[in-house]
């Protein structure tokens, strides 16, 4: 159950990053799978800073910055308008 608690926050984390990230991100669809892998990728760098998150605001802080990250990276590789 906790897995789908994670991809639940990690979509809300894309949809706030995408709202948040100048231009909108990719799309909605693009920036709920970024924020997924952005939940993850957050709570890896938050561990390195030997941050932890705990209950659900938390865990939703620490997608949105990983979400951000991730769709900052992923805008450094796509192609300019």
């Amino acid at each position: 159950m906790s897995f789908i608690w994670y991809i639940i926050i990690g979509i809300v984390a894309g949809f706030l990053a995408g709202k948040i990230m100048r231009g909108g991100g990719f799309g909605l669809i693009i920036n709920l799978l970024l924020g997924i892998l952005g939940g993850v990728l957050g709570g890896w760098v938050f561990a390195l800073f030997g941050l932890a998150a705990s209950g659900l605001i938390g865990s939703l802080i620490t997608s949105t910055v990983g979400a951000i990250l991730v769709l900052w990276i992923a805008s450094l590789f796509s192609k300019s308008k």
